[in-house]
């Protein structure tokens, strides 16, 4: 017989978790559990940890050999660590920690639709991401705008300063996409009222930032002929020329009113509902306020929301869905084309349309065509239940949140692989 779980110890596992792992043991207390995952040392352990100088180097050599599409090591990079990524969110012990992490890529996003990011994706999940999510907000921000990936993604290793002495001689200009998703996605958001002009002084401010493929190793670098000279004036303040002054205006950016409404607004949506609600939005605002943007004290107060422990509120997305399928039959990753599965059912890892990657609302995910695909996949999937009984399987995965009338359906199935099927594409399962 399974353990009894109580709705809060569902809750957690599935609104702040990825879902249960097995059979795993039940935290006793579902609250001091999420929050150890906050003050302990994230736990991932990759075999290979990806690096941007080896993402970089692979670029280099594939800009060298021309390899033919889908045969360049940075092809082969993105592969193997995309695959060793999703590995980590089934066999993770602190899916809280890891669901952050997620959470904080796809806010932060890079997508392999700018080719030259694969090889880096991964390096910038570990380097810029992961580091940060229990640090300050400015410290990731700073590593985000400083990492290749977002550099190559938005196109600022190539902005140059018109009055710099490349700009002059070259007759190449600023490049904005990093300066305007920056203030609009990452962190002041349109709200704060700021203006075309001051999109394009904070382009200056950025300029030179860029990449170095040549080095050894290869990585950032601030290169000064390229940099925008003069004082820039950015949301009525005033910052220095060279990397100094773009270094002081990410912090300001970073820790600005502006941005703590719209991260907490965010964290909300994801956490307690599609639609969140203003006392907690503002709850959580507050905290990111008096403690200069610390995401780790924001985190903690998400796990304090009421709200945030009503069960249904959220429908997973397609890597939440599969994740969860995986861990709840506990099947070795290495053993799951993941990568392809969740590209199959809407949501290619590191792959979103646009800067503001994937959405966080149950509307862009629930469409008939993208919830039959979740119940094709979910009866092929099923197939590996094997002798297990199902209905065990559903009490220890969902216990209370688990409707009596899903349950009878389980319990009337033909077959084992059926009732699998029926919890998996169940709307309790659906939902996190």
């Amino acid at each position: 017989m399974v353990a009894a779980m109580d709705i809060l110890t569902a809750q957690a596992l599935v609104r702040f978790g990825l879902g249960r792992r097995g059979a795993e043991p039940l935290p006793p207390d579902p609250a001091v559990w999420l929050l150890n995952q906050l003050r302990q040392p994230d736990p991932t352990r990759l075999d290979d940890p990806p690096t941007t100088a080896m993402g970089l180097t692979a670029l280099r050599e594939d800009r060298e050999t021309k390899p033919p599409p889908g045969e360049s090591r940075s092809a082969a990079l993105f592969k193997a660590q995309g695959a060793a990524q999703l590995a980590n969110a089934v066999t993770t012990p602190a899916p809280f920690r890891e669901r952050l992490v997620w959470f904080w890529t796809n806010h932060f996003t890079v997508s392999r639709r700018q080719g030259q990011c694969a090889a880096v994706a991964a390096a910038f999940v570990e380097e810029a991401i992961r580091p940060h999510v229990t640090g300050r907000f400015s410290d990731m921000v700073l590593a985000v705008m400083r990492h290749p990936a977002m550099l190559l993604y938005l196109e600022n290793a190539g902005s140059f300063g018109p009055d710099s002495p490349v700009g002059q001689r070259i007759h190449r200009g600023l490049n904005e996409n990093l300066a305007r998703e920056c203030m609009e996605l990452h962190t002041v958001s349109p709200r704060s009222g700021y203006t075309q002009a001051d999109v394009t002084s904070f382009a200056k401010i950025l300029t030179g930032w860029s990449i170095d493929l040549k080095a050894d190793p290869p990585g950032f670098r601030y290169r000064p002929f390229a940099h925008e000279p003069g004082v820039q004036t950015l949301m009525g303040r005033q910052f220095p020329a060279d990397e100094a002054g773009g270094v002081e205006a990410l912090a300001f950016l970073a820790d600005h009113p502006s941005t703590h409404r719209f991260l907490a607004t965010k964290l909300v949506r994801h956490f307690v509902a599609d639609d969140p609600p203003p006392d907690a939005v503002r709850a959580i605002e507050a905290v990111l306020r008096d403690t200069k943007g610390n995401l780790g004290a924001a985190s903690a107060a998400l796990v304090r929301l009421d709200a945030a422990w009503r069960p249904g509120a959220k429908l997973r997305t397609p890597m939440d869905y599969v994740v969860a399928s995986v861990r709840v039959l506990d099947i070795p990753p290495d053993k799951i084309p993941m990568m392809g599965i969740v590209g199959g059912l809407g949501q290619p890892l590191w792959n979103a349309p646009a800067p503001n990657g994937w959405p966080d609302r149950a509307a862009d995910w629930a469409a008939p065509e993208a919830m039959l695909r979740r119940i094709d996949w979910a009866s092929g999937f099923a197939g590996r239940i094997g002798d297990r009984d199902v209905a065990e399987i559903a009490d220890g995965t969902l216990g209370p949140l688990l409707r009596p009338e899903t349950r009878d359906a389980i319990d009337r199935a033909g077959s084992r692989r059926e009732g699998m099927t029926l919890l998996l594409a169940s709307a309790e399962f659906q939902r996190r």
